[in-house]
């Protein structure tokens, strides 16, 4: 199959299956990313960006910030969720309607109905920064799906299996793009490769990923 990573206008179909319970709908936020990209701006004007630290010492690359009951960190403590943004020290901004609706709809496009998240993960990427394979496993209640939103510049998706070492599909998203996973494949091992450079005219050198949890 073929994909044009800066054309959202392919004859591909818009609901693509890379696994039993997991889903690429294509340009399914697109019409919305104005919106999206306006509420990230709010979130991050009350939490803004920062580069958080992992457990061994090093920086994240990719910037982040978080909105909703909850949001995720991580320091040399470990890796977890907390009400109250250790940065500002007050509770994470609430998340924004828009959100909400639009993590909802695409759980149940892809098949998950109630979905209801309590805590977005925002990442801004700049060219060069990158996510490793991860599992989102910090969560308490693993039958709720991952809801992912690609704004801004194309990246290459990783999804592999349980394991590590499973050699993970690489799946091109762009502008607009939601991928959603849960059921027997919702601790699948998943990360992006490194953003190339490039000019997107609503995010200029920046791609963004919203992702939607149920983090308790």
């Amino acid at each position: 199959m073929t994909f044009d990573l800066f054309d959202n206008e392919t004859t591909e179909p818009a609901r693509e299956v890379i696994a039993e319970g997991a889903v690429v709908l294509r340009g399914f936020a697109a019409e919305a990313a104005p919106v999206l990209l306006a509420a990230i701006d709010e979130v991050a004007s009350r939490s803004p960006f920062r580069h958080m630290e992992t457990p061994g010492g090093h920086a994240m690359s990719a910037a982040m910030t978080c909105c909703g009951e909850m949001g995720w960190i991580t320091d040399r403590r470990g890796y977890r969720y907390e009400a109250r943004d250790p940065v500002t020290g007050q509770p994470w901004p609430a998340m924004p309607e828009r959100f909400l609706a639009l993590a909802k709809e695409a759980a149940l496009e892809a098949g998950f109905e109630d979905f209801v998240p309590d805590a977005c993960l925002i990442n801004r990427y700049r060219p060069g920064a990158k996510m490793g394979l991860h599992q989102d496993r910090d969560e308490q209640d693993f039958s709720q799906p991952i809801v992912s939103v690609s704004l801004g510049l194309p990246i290459v998706f990783q999804f592999g299996g349980p394991r590590r070492s499973d050699r993970p599909l690489r799946v091109p998203l762009g502008h607009g793009d939601v991928v959603v996973w849960g059921g027997p494949v919702r601790r699948n091992y998943h990360g992006v490769l490194t953003l190339k450079a490039g000019d997107h005219p609503l995010t200029g050198n920046c791609r963004y990923n919203l992702t939607f949890r149920k983090a308790g």
